[in-house]
């Protein structure tokens, strides 16, 4: 069985990331969504709400399922018995950055990475630029699912409460 793990923040899952997903899905007989749970890392969603959207977010794929993890993604990885690592590329700084970390993943570990790039309508997408527009009031509707959208907005509430106060 070919495993593959798509390691990521996903603080939050937008549908640039579900794209990878779908199409990772494709080529591998299962695909593990992994997001990272350093607690040292400041996110606005916590670890277990960041498992809960992606879990809502992938139950449309029946051979990928969501996991956390701590320390190395290698580790992970050889935990897992996954063959690949997945990662989308959105533009050329993206690859300069994957690639080293790449190379560096494969020293550590008999693990290859392998590149999707995002599809056109997703290249400008990135988690820290929609939670940005959010927070400025601006429109997010099609750049992430619905139900993440409403979770987004309520914490994004919930900060400019707690700021007034």
């Amino acid at each position: 069985m070919r495993i593959a793990v798509c390691p990521g923040s996903f603080d939050p899952v937008t549908n640039g990331h579900i794209d990878i997903f779908a199409r990772a899905a494709g080529l591998f007989d299962e695909v593990i969504v992994a997001t990272g749970l350093n607690p040292s890392k400041t996110r606005l969603f916590t670890p277990e709400e960041r498992l809960e959207m992606l879990s809502e977010a992938c139950r449309q794929f029946p051979n990928v399922r969501v996991a956390g993890f701590t320390g190395l993604l290698t580790g992970f990885c050889e935990e897992e018995g996954a063959v690949a690592i997945v990662k989308g590329l959105r533009a050329v700084s993206d690859y300069e950055y994957e690639l080293q970390m790449a190379q560096m993943n494969s020293s550590l570990a008999e693990i290859e990475t392998v590149f999707i790039p995002t599809s056109p309508e997703y290249s400008f997408l990135a988690s820290s630029l929609v939670k940005e527009v959010a927070m400025f009031g601006g429109d997010v509707s099609g750049l992430i699912p619905d139900f993440v959208r409403e979770r987004l907005m309520a914490r994004l509430e919930e900060r400019r409460r707690g700021e007034g106060q």
